[in-house]
């Protein structure tokens, strides 16, 4: 009995150990942590301090379980490709470094590029003489008076501001017009009246050295294309004159038909002589010409280089001169003849924008024809 009674309470105490055990395990706050497919074999006591982790291959981010979205839902989100096996995929870029990522700068827009000046074909080796405001070159001649120009009746006047008295209407060259304007030497009175060149330098800009300031600019020259007196270059000039129908928009008037308005007047053109030197001058009047034709368009702007139409005025045995200019350019171009037909230059027209700077700009002409 006693040795029962023994036994009986040796398995009591074990089942109040067992039960004791039980309770002990279920009341444990830390919960054991093992793979879902049941096996225990590696089942871990994660810490308070290291909660478990989800990230699934090594640097990819996996998300945390979310509901099931609704079979719509389902269908229409983006599904995430896996990266495969063995590669390892950059990191993710947290999303404070995206917020702070700066955005992509601005496109630049190219530098303007600044326009092209205009092509005018270049006329090369072409024989100038030299002719100068108040110049009487043969009183006998309508053309042989540098008093008036075939655009201004009264170019040495306008030009110098100088009046000594008017050419009488009989007067061969330029009838009516005030004479004692010079662009030169002077001397004389009425019908003694002379106006002589000069040589030009650049210590004073090439302009007078016996004249008051001109009140037109200096640096003027001719060409044998009269677009207002002669009738041919008239009836043709805004068919041949490049300039033409930009010059009709800038100013918003057809001139075309217009007797009182030139083209060719006051137009600029670039020209290097003998010495290298490049000068600018600006047209005034018209010549020089074989007889009374100032329509030499092939010539003039022509883009095959050719010779005057005009044979005279020349010492060059293979063509006639083929322009003619002011003491100004005379000593711009270095020109070896202070009033001789010897002389060279190449030209070509310009516009006005594409003019550089330079005593050619001092004092500009702007009056029209009168």
């Amino acid at each position: 009995m006693k040795q029962l009674s023994t036994t009986l309470m040796a398995v009591f105490v074990l089942l109040i150990g067992g039960l004791a055990t039980g309770c002990a395990a279920s009341s444990t706050p830390e919960a054991v942590a093992c793979h879902s497919d049941g096996n225990t074999a590696n089942c871990q006591t994660p810490t308070k301090s290291q909660p478990p982790s989800t990230k699934g291959s090594y640097g990819t981010a996996t998300p945390a379980p979310t509901a099931a979205p609704s079979s719509a839902a389902a269908s229409a989100a983006p599904v995430a490709s896996a990266p495969a096996k063995g590669t390892v995929a950059p990191p993710v870029a947290p999303a404070d470094s995206v917020k702070a990522a700066k955005p992509a700068p601005a496109p630049v827009a190219p530098a303007p590029v600044a326009p092209a000046p205009s092509a005018y074909p270049t006329h090369t080796n072409i024989v100038s003489t030299t002719f100068w405001v108040g110049e009487i070159f043969n009183a006998n001649l309508a053309d042989g008076s540098q008093v008036c120009s075939t655009y201004n009746g009264q170019w040495a006047l306008q030009h110098t501001g100088v009046n000594l008295g008017t050419t009488p209407s009989s007067a061969s060259g330029c009838p009516g017009s005030v004479y004692g304007g010079c662009d030169g030497v002077s001397s004389g009175t009425g019908s003694n009246f002379t106006c002589s060149t000069e040589a030009r330098d650049a210590s004073n800009g090439y302009f007078p050295k016996n004249q008051p300031t001109p009140k037109e600019n200096p640096f003027y020259l001719d060409l044998p294309y009269d677009d207002v007196n002669d009738s041919a270059a008239f009836q043709q000039r805004c068919q041949v004159i490049p300039w033409a129908a930009a010059d009709n928009a800038a100013t918003g008037v057809n001139h075309c038909a217009d007797p009182s308005y030139s083209y060719m007047k006051n137009h600029w053109v670039k020209l290097s002589g003998p010495n290298g030197n490049v000068c600018y001058g600006q047209i005034e009047d018209a010549g020089p010409s074989s007889g009374t034709a100032y329509h030499d368009a092939a010539y003039v702007f022509g883009s095959t280089n050719l010779r005057p139409a005009n044979t005279n005025f020349s010492a060059d045995a293979a063509q006639g001169a083929g322009m003619d200019v002011s003491p100004a350019l005379n000593g711009c171009l270095g020109f070896a003849e202070l009033d001789g037909s010897g002389d060279h230059v190449s030209w070509s027209f310009v516009d006005r924008a594409n003019v550089p700077a330079g005593p050619w700009l001092t004092v500009q002409t702007t009056s029209g024809v009168s």
